[in-house]
């Protein structure tokens, strides 16, 4: 999604990948009023529409990441965890990585969707998108698990370069194949949602993030279980994925250099995505610490981090739309951040109280344990709804996306917030004596 008009100009001008036929201006007009989804249709977006379309989103999302959760909570028994304890301080960057992907790739065809682009360009939408985001996994995937790599040594002061091969092997292979599947899932939400009239902006972004980090768990625990066998015999295994990660890396970044909707995201899409891996990494050290130190903390880990990213993700990929079809934004406080805060509560109590039904949190619903979470998960939500609302005007100010940019910042700090808010939480129970473990054994 180009953000200047020079820039869309030259777009307008250049002959599109794949030898299609010449872009028009004509294409980069908003689309009449008749064609918009009925949410968006008047001046003025009808707040109970946009309520239920979110929140029905965050529900279908939330028990994803409720699965995600309870998968967690099983594979950190598995040998692999065990053994490898850099593998922990992996997931949530890749996780974090993999959500930042679908979710920016989420948000872009949503504006596309508003600005009629899908109708008349969504072959070179869908070519364009997905080698742009195999291109950014594989490589970030790769500088994700050296980055768990180091976390992983220098407070151990050891270095074993079975375990560096088994983190970037899985993390690379996992990060190339759940981005090919997850990116063309995402394409199909998009285009589905649009032929029901319903607004992408508020359902794309918490689906691109449930089953993304459902689908990465699922396939790194896997991969990294099988690569885990081999380990301390062979690295030729290890080593074939990684040199075929490091070929595919040029040949789909030249795909989306060369396509007009994702040369500007291939170009600005960097910094965001590199920082929000480091942030992530951040909060994958205070994820070792404290599953190690408050038991049952893993389950909720993976819900409050979701919700709150999803939160943000929705906020900004709204926020976006409205900039780039030429209205104003509204105050920090708006209808938006209202009705976002507004499902905290709820929403959450849908989640954790599915996780205690389920016996998998090794930890009791007591009413000082809802109080003292609920309290962490609202202060985590609306400090990124407001540093959503300051980055997305400030990235647009600069002449930058938000729809390439401010995701990747607002899920890892949502990862940062979630895991330090909640690690605190846990801290407080213990201190006050709430600390039993009498569920899921």
């Amino acid at each position: 999604m180009n953000r200047t008009k020079c820039n869309t100009s030259k777009m307008a001008k250049t002959p599109e990948f794949n030898n299609e036929t010449e872009i028009s201006a004509d294409v980069y007009r908003l689309i009449t009023n008749e064609d918009k989804p009925p949410d968006i249709k008047y001046g003025k977006e009808n707040s109970w529409v946009a309520g239920v379309q979110m929140f029905v989103s965050f529900l279908l999302a939330g028990f994803g990441m409720v699965a995600a959760s309870l998968l967690l909570d099983v594979v950190q028994h598995w040998q692999v965890f065990e053994q490898v304890s850099e593998v922990y301080i992996l997931v949530p960057a890749l996780l974090g990585l993999k959500g930042n992907l679908e979710m920016t790739l989420a948000s872009r065809l949503s504006t596309h969707a508003h600005l009629g682009h899908l109708e008349t360009s969504l072959n070179s939408l869908v070519v364009g998108n997905l080698c742009l985001i195999q291109c950014q996994a594989i490589l970030v995937g790769f500088l994700a698990a050296m980055a768990a790599v180091a976390m992983g040594w220098i407070p151990k002061g050891q270095f074993d370069i079975h375990h560096a091969m088994l983190l970037c092997a899985s993390s690379v292979l996992t990060a190339s194949f759940a981005s090919f599947v997850l990116g063309l899932i995402m394409i199909g939400v998009i285009v589905v949602s649009k032929k029901l009239n319903i607004n992408p902006d508020n359902i794309a972004t918490p689906i691109a993030a449930s089953l993304g980090d459902l689908t990465t768990l699922a396939l790194l625990s896997w991969i990294a279980s099988l690569l885990y066998k081999s380990i301390g015999t062979s690295v030729v295994l290890p080593s074939i994925i990684i040199i075929a990660g490091a070929m595919l890396v040029p040949l789909c970044g030249y795909i989306a250099w060369k396509n007009n909707f994702t040369k500007q995201a291939l170009d600005e899409g960097w910094v965001p995505v590199v920082s929000a891996m480091v942030i992530s990494s951040a909060g994958g050290l205070i994820l070792d610490y404290t599953v190690s130190n408050y038991k049952g903390i893993a389950v909720f880990q993976l819900v409050i981090n979701g919700i709150g990213g999803n939160m943000a993700a929705v906020h900004a990929s709204r926020l976006s739309t409205l900039l780039h079809t030429g209205q104003k934004e509204g105050a920090v406080i708006g209808n938006t951040t209202k009705l976002l805060l507004l499902m905290v509560i709820p929403g959450q109590l849908i989640f954790i109280y599915t996780i205690g039904y389920l016996k998998a949190g090794h930890t009791s619903l007591t009413p000082i344990f809802i109080l003292i979470y609920m309290s962490a998960a609202l202060l985590q939500v609306f400090l990124l709804l407001t540093i959503s609302h300051y980055i997305v005007i400030w990235m647009w100010k600069l002449g930058l996306d938000p729809d390439n940019s401010a995701i990747p910042y607002l899920t890892a700090l949502g990862d940062l917030l979630g895991t330090a808010l909640l690690g605190i939480a846990f801290h407080i129970l213990y201190a006050i004596g709430d600390k039993d473990s009498d569920l899921g054994d």
